[in-house]
């Protein structure tokens, strides 16, 4: 009976997806973009998950006010509303001089075809187009996904992806790192989202306070040599975005591979922090970052 409910489920939710989808694509991507940021900023702060949000938000800026935070928890679910409703509409958004679309800055930190590098970003403005410049220049691309718990949804998001662009997504866990390895051995580039919780990682500062940290990109980068660079995305107009590359990290040194990974994934977090002191209404967040004492009334 509990198998059979589950089934049900899953098929209305990945009918309520489907609906939403082709809402987005009749209306158009402006409209589709609005519509659902709008839906979102008024809904979204009243969901029990915006209380992690606030507490997230008085521990990363202690200093701010009840007003200001509650103005970019509102921005944080415009931005998240406005992203899924672009899901539909990822093939339209092409490196343009106006409109919808992206432009590039920073593409001379671009390391050329023909050897591993490392991408990293965080879930900010509409990350679903991040790895596209790395795509244009000629990488061969893959990143690291999450499946949703409902498997004809994820069937559908990961249509969505690949279709937008020639991407390999790799399941995380152990046959996704195997993937991965193989993916960089042959000369590839992986985009690593590196800002959520990872409970295997390592406990580094993150805006002054231990969260625990994916250790993966750095460990994969110091196995290839490969550059480690960073690329964020901002929100600069309706469906318009500006992705800045950066210059790769600088590789550690010594001999200590321990403290090399260390510091060069504290370098990811301090770039992560940097990116959302700058543009926090852009970035998720609801979700438990930080420790669960972080979270007790």
């Amino acid at each position: 009976m509990a198998a059979k409910n589950r089934q049900w489920r899953w098929r209305i939710e990945a009918a309520l997806v489907r609906g939403l989808l082709a809402l987005s694509r009749r209306i158009g991507i402006l409209r589709a973009s609005a519509l659902g940021g709008s839906v979102c900023r008024r809904i979204g702060p009243l969901l029990p998950v915006s209380n992690i949000a606030r507490r997230n938000l008085q521990i990363a800026f202690p200093d701010s006010t009840a007003d200001w935070q509650e103005e970019v928890l509102r921005g944080a679910w415009e931005n998240l509303g406005r992203t899924m409703m672009e899901l539909s509409h990822l093939r339209e958004l092409q490196r343009t001089e106006a409109g919808p679309g992206w432009e590039l800055e920073g593409v001379e930190h671009i390391p050329p075809p023909g050897r591993p590098v490392i991408f990293f970003s965080a879930h900010l403005a509409n990350w679903e187009i991040l790895l596209r410049p790395s795509a244009s220049t000629g990488h061969t691309v893959a990143t690291f996904y999450r499946a949703p718990d409902n498997p004809l949804v994820d069937l559908l998001v990961r249509e969505l992806r690949q279709n937008s662009m020639t991407l390999s997504l790799f399941p995380k866990g152990s046959r996704g790192a195997r993937l991965a390895l193989k993916h960089l051995a042959a000369g590839h580039c992986m985009g690593i989202l590196v800002d959520q919780k990872m409970n295997d990682g390592l406990e580094l500062p993150f805006f002054g306070h231990p969260a625990m940290t994916a250790t993966g990109p750095a460990e994969l980068a110091l196995r290839f040599g490969c550059p480690v660079v960073p690329i964020h995305g901002e929100r600069i107009g309706p469906c318009r975005f500006r992705l800045v590359i950066e210059k790769p990290l600088p590789a550690p040194e010594g001999d200590d591979h321990a403290a090399k990974v260390r510091s060069l994934t504290l370098m990811m977090n301090q770039a992560v922090e940097g990116w959302l002191r700058r543009r926090p209404q852009e970035w998720l967040w609801m979700h438990r970052r930080f420790p669960r004492s972080a979270y007790r009334s």
